[in-house]
């Protein structure tokens, strides 16, 4: 279970950081089927990128502790937690969005619920269990 949290840490990580800076360079190209919403959206989206790919070096500042903090991770997961509700109310306000994001909300409401459940893994995992996972570093 350990070597789960830490795999999934470095995932959640690295695919934050990546989508974040597509969001970033690419900026309203980014958004299935809105290519052409405007400045205003492009501006927002691509600072929320940045703020993605903070989010994203959050993760791998985590998985790169030993052990993995229990309490780091589920602060990190209630935040991608709310992301899902967040699509969720969207959702029921403004009807359907493009398939993708359907995805997208459907990972972020089915992931933390793993996440929670394998927090404290490591901190629970026998001392050298948990000091033979690589850090990935």
């Amino acid at each position: 279970m350990a070597r789960g949290l830490r795999a999934l840490a470095q995932l959640m990580g690295w695919a934050c950081v990546v989508i974040g800076m597509e969001h970033v360079v690419v900026g309203n190209l980014a958004i299935p089927g809105e290519s052409s919403a405007g400045a205003t959206i492009d501006s927002w989206g691509r600072f929320m990128g940045a703020i993605f790919v903070g989010y994203g070096l959050a993760w791998l500042r985590a998985a790169r502790q030993r052990p993995i903090p229990a309490q780091a991770v589920r602060w990190l997961t209630g935040v991608f937690l709310l992301g899902g509700v967040g699509r969720v109310i969207s959702f029921a306000v403004h009807g359907r969005p493009h398939w993708f994001q359907i995805v997208l909300a459907a990972i972020e409401l089915g992931l933390p619920p793993v996440l929670f459940w394998l927090a404290d893994a490591e901190e629970r995992a026998p001392r050298g269990e948990a000091e033979t996972v690589p850090a990935g570093r």
